[in-house]
């Protein structure tokens, strides 16, 4: 249960999120991530306040200004890793080869040109989530919200992924909203938040 959060997030920004298991990340995470309502007080994102929104309203305003980064990338296996990509592009009208152009432009700046013809099971798990990175950036959404995003990688991949977050801070003026139990990435953000009983320490 969240207490009095009160949290504003500047564009560009990266913010991590950490504290024990239980503290509140991953319920604020998806409250900010219009996953879940609260049960009071208020949400805006570029100027909406999201929970007067209802429904198919809501689902299209997600799917328009927010990404969503998870531990375990959550591709769909019966998909490619373009097709993965495009998803959310598709889901919110956008026209195929407009759609795929696009996602071929996210993959090649990711490193990931030459997999978008492959299914997430003949991809390494750094692969996946790269790929589940290029699906939370199809949209150009106005926040990304990622939960544990290196939770599931080797040391290696790991680095690699918190590197890229800053990269495409730089090249995109992307902002990021993390939790996460990786100390080595909470401290190369902007700002690194302390959850503690439902509260922001």
């Amino acid at each position: 249960m969240l207490k009095g959060v009160d949290l504003e997030v500047a564009r560009g920004e990266v913010v991590s999120i950490v504290g024990a298991s239980g503290a509140g990340k991953s319920t604020l995470l998806h409250i900010l991530g219009t996953l879940d309502r609260p049960d009071g007080g208020s949400l805006r994102i570029h100027e909406q306040d999201v929970f007067a929104l209802r429904g198919s309203e809501l689902a299209a305003f997600r799917n328009r200004h927010i990404g969503f980064i998870f531990q375990f990338h959550n591709l769909l296996p019966e998909f490619t890793a373009l097709e993965n990509v495009c998803i959310p592009a598709f889901i919110g009208g956008t026209v195929r080869r407009q759609a795929e152009e696009r996602a071929l432009d996210l993959l090649n700046f990711l490193g990931m040109a030459d997999r978008a013809g492959h299914k997430p099971a003949q991809l390494s798990g750094g692969e996946q989530q790269r790929v589940a990175v290029a699906r939370a950036l199809i949209n150009q959404p106005d926040v990304i919200f990622a939960d544990e995003p290196s939770g599931n990688l080797d040391s290696t991949n790991a680095r690699e992924l918190h590197e890229l977050f800053f990269r495409l801070r730089s090249e995109f003026s992307q902002t990021f909203v993390i939790v996460t139990h990786n100390e080595e990435l909470a401290a190369m953000a902007d700002r690194r938040l302390v959850m503690r009983d439902g509260r922001i320490a």
